[in-house]
């Protein structure tokens, strides 16, 4: 009795303490995130609807035919640092700007029937800039780093490299202009920036846009600046249509009572006068604008005139979101298709979403989505005025920016906001969009920024700078591949992972303006041809192609020839592979987990140093298959994606919530009875397998 009594003691004594002590609970993973999206659509939560979409997807795909007509017209898109981060920011912001979800989104180029990657690399530099990325996809020659239209054998602001015209690479639109097209440039920065001046500068630096900014000994050598050749030179003084900013580069830096002069220039040329007495000699009309008003009364007038230049201002154009009297980039791409179109032979146009570039260098992570999203109307646009029997639409970007779109937010949350379901160990909370380096810092005397005490940052204020990790004067471009989309004739060509250089290359293969013919084009010359087995039509001639990778790999990557026999190489090789359509006996799915863009671009380079080699130029195995395309992994319940939820869409055809495994988004992370009911179990590509009588197996 006295034994059972202490017993009764000793617990009660354990009682009592248990029930003061304060238990501290595990913390939570971040894996373990519960989502709580404002809503779903009801369609979504049944695996009946994705089912659909994916037969209606596939249905449209077997509607597809390869289109191999001539392209009479071409019409080249770069959203400059238009990531593929960017675009699905930009995707989601513009369905959330609509009042919807927004990750189910898409952009009108999104819904071209092809896509590719494309290497952006400068031949000296792991992450390249615009002025090497745009002589790469406008001349089809890789160069070095803030070099334009010059091939590798050159120097840096080296005027002597710059007059060797041995050194100079021609851009498509020069070879347009050879065939007999029409060629314009459209562009919302200056016009003598580095993207647009890849189709008509040489220069030895990027920065040479007026004379001003040309030292002195190397104007004495004759070195001319990218706005005295854009009037001046060939192709430039060709090009039908020129619109953008940039007055200050073309007028003369001088004071007087008769002129409003804000120029840069020191010759005291105005060279918007000579492009006015060039257009007189050649006896053709001709209109030079300088706002939108000005603009739209060309455009609505019934007779245009033959040659067009617009500069808008003396900079950049400005940001969308904070124009005024400024046409959008939709209007100019209108404008200047009702230009080109007038040409019977046909016309290649240039157009660039530059601003999308300069909102990411300041990190103004809004000015950037809004720039992208203008961008894709400007291509529904041009895909609304053109025909795809007769015209290919290539869209692409330059290179990337260090944005990442992060954390576990909940499906619709506001993507330029926090993330609503967690917040740091140090109890703070993060954005969804966020910067590897740039102007904002993301740490002070107190640790980590809290964003949401910035009021410029609760007002959603367009000058906003979102976080960044490392702080620079300027965020950084990225070195991953960019998507490359095509839409008309010969858009085959475009999927698949290549060097950014060869896109100018195929243009001019399906358009007829390059050395190699389809069996489409028009006879050129009387010049014999013969027909290789993939159907390519040459000119016969001492050049010998090369035909595997290890010659190719012994050119030297400085010359322009490399680059040119490269692509070759590449279109001949798809030329040469028959569209293959049967029955599938075996089928292996490899899955690598968290394989993003920039890790395929990572890996390269460190599988390439490993054996001695740059490492850039390197392809990973499956780069060399002849497909390429992009799928979108959001949850239904979950802006970014976990393993379990995406593992369902890509195994079963069907989206689920996250965190779910093999059930319909009707089931709830944790949801015991949602499990049970077998009207929520999904069946998937193993099961499907078995029950055709094969063997399945998973590693």
């Amino acid at each position: 009795m006295a034994r059972a009594f202490l017993i009764q003691i000793l617990v009660f004594i354990y009682t009592v303490r248990s029930e003061n002590v304060v238990s501290t609970p595990e913390p939570k993973k971040i894996l373990d995130t519960i989502m709580n999206p404002s809503y779903i659509p009801a369609e979504e939560k049944h695996g009946s609807y994705w089912r659909k979409s994916a037969a209606d997807t596939l249905k449209a795909k077997l509607q597809e035919t390869v289109n191999t007509n001539k392209a009479k017209n071409g019409i080249l898109f770069i959203g400059d640092g238009m990531s593929l981060a960017t675009i699905m920011a930009a995707r989601t912001f513009e369905g959330q700007t609509d009042r919807n979800l927004g990750e189910d989104n898409t952009l009108s180029f999104e819904k071209f029937p092809v896509s590719g990657l494309a290497r952006t690399y400068c031949i000296d530099a792991q992450v390249p800039d615009s002025a090497c990325t745009a002589t790469s996809y406008l001349t089809g020659v890789k160069t070095k780093y803030g070099v334009i239209g010059l091939d590798g054998n050159v120097t840096r602001a080296s005027c002597f490299s710059q007059l060797h015209k041995a050194n100079w690479a021609p851009s498509i639109g020069q070879w347009a202009l050879d065939s007999g097209l029409d060629v314009g440039l459209v562009t919302t920065t200056r016009v003598t920036h580095a993207s647009p001046a890849g189709m008509y500068a040489h220069t030895s630096e990027r920065n040479w846009e007026s004379d001003a900014d040309v030292p002195d000994e190397c104007l004495s050598l004759g070195c001319k600046d990218i706005a005295y050749q854009l009037v001046m030179g060939d192709p430039g003084k060709q090009f039908k249509v020129i619109l953008g900013g940039g007055r200050r580069e073309f007028l003369p830096n001088i004071t007087s009572p008769l002129t409003n002069y804000t120029g840069r220039r020191n010759d005291n040329v105005d060279l918007t006068d000579m492009w006015h007495v060039d257009k007189l000699e050649r006896n053709a009309t001709h209109q030079y604008v300088t706002d939108r008003n000005e603009l739209m009364k060309v455009y609505n007038s019934d007779d245009l005139p033959d040659y067009l230049l617009g500069l808008f201002k003396d900079d950049h154009m400005d940001y969308h979101m904070q124009a005024s009297n400024q046409p959008t980039l939709e209007e100019m791409v209108e404008v200047a298709i009702k230009m080109l179109n007038r040409s019977e032979k046909g016309y290649f146009l240039f157009v660039e979403g530059g601003r999308i570039d300069h909102a990411h260098h300041d990190s103004y992570a809004h000015l950037a989505l809004d720039e992208t999203v203008e961008y894709s109307k400007a291509v529904q646009k041009a895909k609304t005025l053109t025909n795809p029997e007769d015209t290919l639409i290539v869209v692409s970007s330059d290179h990337s920016h260090t944005m990442t779109v992060a954390g576990y937010p909940s499906r619709g949350n506001d993507i330029l906001g926090v993330v609503d379901t967690a917040k740091g160990m140090d109890g703070k909370p993060y954005t969804t969009i966020s910067y590897a380096n740039g102007k904002a810092k993301s740490l002070d005397e107190s640790g980590r920024v809290d964003v949401t005490i910035h009021s410029e940052f609760s007002k959603k204020a367009l000058d906003y700078s979102y976080p960044s990790l490392v702080p620079l004067d300027s965020e950084t471009h990225g070195g991953e591949d960019v998507a490359v989309f095509a839409s008309g004739p010969w858009q085959h060509l475009f999927t698949a992972s290549y060097e950014q250089s060869v896109v100018p290359h195929f243009m001019a293969y399906a358009m007829c303006i390059g050395d190699q013919k389809h069996e489409n084009c028009k006879p050129k010359s009387r010049h014999r041809t013969f027909w290789t087995s993939d159907g390519v039509a040459q000119k016969p001639n001492k050049t010998t192609f090369f035909t595997d990778f290890t010659q190719k790999r012994l050119f030297d990557e400085k010359n322009k020839e490399y680059w040119r026999q490269q692509a070759q190489w590449t279109l001949r090789s798809k030329l040469a592979r028959p569209q293959n359509t049967k029955v599938a006996k075996n089928v292996i799915m490899f899955l690598g987990d968290g394989m993003s863009i920039t890790t395929l671009a990572a890996a390269r380079v460190y599988l390439g140093r490993k054996y001695g080699l740059t490492g850039e130029e390197v392809k990973l195995s499956f780069e060399s298959f002849p497909h390429t395309g992009l799928a979108k992994t959001y949850c239904v319940d979950h802006n970014v994606a976990d393993s379990a939820c995406s593992g369902t869409a890509y195994l079963a055809g069907v989206k689920a919530n996250s965190g779910t495994v093999g059930l319909t988004a009707a089931v709830k992370r944790g949801d015991c009875e949602g499990q049970r009911n077998g009207a929520n179990t999904v069946t998937g590509l193993v099961d499907w397998a078995q029950k055709a009588g094969k063997a399945t197996g998973i590693k």
